[in-house]
């Protein structure tokens, strides 16, 4: 587990350097838009393709689904306490909320349970973010972005139905098709998925490093941060791991599940501080220091399970 989060700590830095030295005069933001645009429209999508086409789905699905679904909604209700505690204004406390609930659960989850349990964890990974973190985030998320904030007078609506037109929501119906229709890939078609989802895991952990904001690191913020990270960190895989005891899945995907829930804030949420204008600059903290946090939490939460 070390070794894992010691390469995609490089990687991240990698990624977080770009703007050090400018390569080709591209700019962190148009390199990182390239990067996260080519991976959520096409690697990704094969990748869930190839994935969901293979795997077991049925009543562990909706496990992971419960799973996934209950630690979300418990640290929602934990972080709404915290910022009635704290007395935030609407801006950080909307920011804080989502810090708190919301796990990057692909961007990292995928390549840290690929390198820590192999190419099966990917199934889980995919589950619990279609499943579960994802129809939450364009449901529940925007409306607690767009109650604590505001939105531009000239900005339309977000709508949750924008997840059921995102190409991997495509791709996973069209997996579980064929998979439940016992429709087997043929030779080269497997290869070249195989071939596109290897591409997947390095391509999100570069552009995650790139997103993370080290100017975001205020000392002002330490009070709101650090229990938004103990509630994302600990708490919500506390909560995953309680409910794993009343479950019926192996031990090994109980591990994968709980381990995926345990991930740091997700970087998707500074796109809703600044569509419904909260504090953008509190959650980009959240959002770096639970990253960094996570290379302690999550070697423990690994030793533990």
């Amino acid at each position: 587990m070390q070794n894992t989060l010691i390469q995609m700590a490089l990687l991240m830095l990698c990624g977080a350097c770009w703007p050090v030295f400018n390569p080709n005069g591209l700019s962190l933001a148009q390199t990182r838009l390239v990067l996260t645009t080519s991976v959520f429209y096409f690697f990704l999508p094969v990748m869930v393709l190839e994935v969901l086409w293979q795997a077991e789905i049925g009543w562990q699905s909706l496990q992971y689904s419960l799973m996934g679904l209950s630690s979300i909604l418990l640290c929602v209700a934990a972080s709404w306490l915290l910022t009635r505690l704290l007395n935030l204004s609407p801006a950080r406390a909307g920011a804080v909320i989502l810090a708190s609930s919301f796990g990057n659960i692909t961007y990292l989850g995928l390549p840290v349970l690929e390198q820590t349990y192999g190419d099966w964890a990917r199934s889980v990974v995919i589950q619990i973010d279609l499943f579960a973190s994802t129809p939450l985030v364009y449901t529940l998320g925007i409306m607690l972005a767009s109650h604590y904030g505001e939105a531009a007078p000239t900005a339309r609506p977000a709508s949750f139905l924008a997840f059921f037109n995102a190409p991997p929501f495509w791709a996973a119906l069209l997996a579980i098709l064929l998979n439940l229709n016992h429709v087997s890939a043929p030779p080269w078609l497997s290869g070249f998925m195989h071939t596109c989802s290897a591409a997947v895991a390095p391509l999100m952990i570069f552009s995650l490093g790139m997103a993370l904001s080290w100017r975001a690191l205020q000392f002002r913020y330490l009070p709101f941060v650090l229990p938004a990270a103990l509630i994302k960190l600990l708490l919500s895989p506390g909560v995953a791991l309680w409910l794993s005891t009343y479950m019926t899945l192996a031990s090994r995907n109980k591990a994968a599940a709980i381990l995926d829930i345990a991930m740091p804030s997700m970087t998707l949420g500074i796109v809703l501080c600044d569509r419904y204008k909260l504090d953008s600059s509190l959650y980009a903290m959240a959002v770096t220091f639970t990253t960094a946090l996570s290379m302690l939490s999550l070697p423990f939460w690994r030793q533990y399970l």
